[in-house]
């Protein structure tokens, strides 16, 4: 069984950024393909960043392409997403995933955090 602990949310102003961490337990993070998803009050949630299980191979929404980075430390089983030049929409909470391959669907992630709040105030 996989778990997922999202941290680093937090509040920021518009322009600035964060790294959310998701530290995981019963795996090791370089054997699954992660990813981190959003959902904003009223809004359905959605693909935002997904990285393969080599880490050679990533993938991102158009709208935080340039701005938001996945990466994944192996030792510490710990994948981040770096978000640089925060807009306001980028406010929701964030969920990382794991999955047997890289996906920008939610449904083929099988294990989810219980998410991390942002908000990015403008």
């Amino acid at each position: 069984q996989v778990k997922l602990v999202e941290s680093g949310g937090g509040l920021v102003q518009a322009g600035g950024s964060l790294t959310l961490s998701c530290a995981a337990s019963g795996i090791t993070v370089i054997t699954y393909a992660m990813g981190w998803f959003r959902q904003a009050p009223g809004r359905e949630r959605e693909f935002v960043a997904a990285i393969s299980r080599t880490s050679l191979s990533t993938s991102y929404a158009d709208s935080v392409k340039g701005r938001f980075t996945i990466s994944r430390d192996s030792a510490r089983d710990t994948v981040f997403l770096q978000m640089n030049s925060l807009k306001a929409e980028d406010t929701a909470v964030y969920y990382c995933a794991a999955g047997p391959m890289l996906s920008t669907y939610a449904a083929d992630f099988g294990s989810w955090g219980h998410g991390t709040q942002v908000t990015v105030s403008s």
